[in-house]
C-alpha cells in the first residue's frame, strides 16, 4: 500500500499533467473550477462573490481583464491555477481578492548567445557565438514548472553550444555550420519540452579564431596557392614544349617554311615602330665563311 506522502504525491502529479491538456473551450463550469479548494477556499470564494455584488458597478473594473492578441493569462485563485488553461485573447474574469493573474506573451523572442570559449575535439581554442528564436508554446508550463523560462533557456542554450562544438573538430564547425545548428535545435527543444518552450531555430554566428592559427591557416593557404601556381606553370611549359616540337618537325620538312616565317617575325616588329630592328639571320648562310 502507498504511504501517505506516496499518496499526497501522486495527486500533485496528476494535477499538473492536468495542465498539460489545453481546454477546448477555454471556459470551465464554477464546480470545476473551485474544486479542490476545501471548505476554507470556498467559504472565501463566496465571501469575494458577495463583495464583488455588493460593490457593482465599481467591482466591475477590478474583474474583468483584457489581454492582447500575442498574450494569455493563467489565473490563480487561492494559489492553484485554474483548470482550462490559459485564458486570451480577450476578455476575461476574476473574482477580487481571491484570483490573480500573470501575464505570458507568446510571441517569437530573440536572443544572443554571448561568445562561448570553446576548446574543440582537436584541441583548439575557438570563441563562437549564436542566435536562438523560441516562443511560449505553452503558458501554464511555462509559469508552473520554472520560476524564469527566459533566463532558464538562455542558459540551456550557453552549455548547449558549448557541448555541441566540444564534440566537433576545427574544421567540421567551420564547414558543418548548419548540421551543429539543427543538432543544438533538436537538444533544446527536448529539454525545453517540459517548460512549455518551443525552440524554433538556432544558427550560428561567428567563429573566431586565434591570431596565430589566422596566421597559420594564412600560411598554409598561400603555400597551397603557391604549389598549385607551380604545378600548372610546369604544365604550361610542357605543353609550349611539345608544341614548339610539332612545329619544328613541320618547318624541317619544307625549309621555305622557315624563311615564311622569318619574314612574318619581321612584319611584326615593324609593326610596332621600334627604332631598332633585329633581323634574323639564317644559319646557313654563315656556313660560307666557316674556315676549317
Amino acid at each position: 500500500m502507498p504511504s501517505e506522502h506516496e499518496t499526497v504525491a501522486l495527486k500533485e502529479q496528476d494535477r499538473l499533467a492536468g495542465l498539460r491538456r489545453p481546454s477546448i473551450h477555454g471556459i470551465e463550469d464554477t464546480e470545476e473550477s473551485d474544486s479542490g479548494l476545501g471548505v476554507c477556499g470556498w467559504l472565501l470564494v463566496l465571501l469575494s462573490r458577495i463583495l464583488m455584488l455588493v460593490t457593482l458597478p465599481i467591482s466591475i473594473w477590478l474583474c474583468i481583464k483584457i489581454v492582447l492578441e500575442y498574450e494569455r493569462a493563467i489565473i490563480f485563485r487561492l494559489g492553484r491555477i485554474l483548470p482550462g488553461g490559459a485564458k486570451g485573447p480577450g476578455l476575461f474574469f476574476i473574482l477580487p481578492c481571491t484570483d490573480s493573474f500573470i501575464n505570458v506573451d507568446i510571441r517569437t523572442i530573440t536572443f544572443d548567445i554571448p561568445p562561448q570559449e570553446v576548446l574543440t575535439k582537436d584541441s583548439v581554442t575557438v570563441k563562437v557565438d549564436g542566435v536562438v528564436y523560441y516562443r511560449v508554446q505553452n503558458a501554464t508550463l511555462a509559469v508552473a514548472n520554472i520560476v524564469n523560462a527566459d533566463s532558464a533557456t538562455r542558459l540551456l542554450a550557453q552549455t548547449t553550444l558549448r557541448n555541441v562544438l566540444g564534440t566537433k573538430n576545427l574544421a567540421e564547425i567551420l564547414s558543418d555550420r548548419e548540421e551543429i545548428a539543427q543538432s543544438m535545435q533538436v537538444t533544446l527543444d527536448t529539454a525545453t519540452d517540459d517548460w512549455g518552450i518551443k525552440v524554433e531555430r538556432v544558427e550560428i554566428k561567428d567563429v573566431k579564431l586565434p591570431p596565430q592559427l589566422q596566421r597559420a591557416m594564412a600560411a598554409e593557404a598561400e603555400a597551397t596557392r603557391e604549389a598549385r601556381a607551380k604545378v600548372i606553370a610546369a604544365e604550361g611549359e610542357m605543353n609550349a614544349s611539345r608544341a614548339l616540337k610539332e612545329a619544328s618537325l613541320v618547318i624541317a620538312e619544307s625549309p621555305s617554311a622557315l624563311q615564311l616565317r622569318y619574314l612574318q617575325t619581321l612584319n611584326t616588329i615593324a609593326a610596332e615602330k621600334n627604332s631598332t630592328i633585329v633581323f634574323p639571320l639564317p644559319m646557313e648562310l654563315l656556313q660560307g665563311f666557316n674556315t676549317r
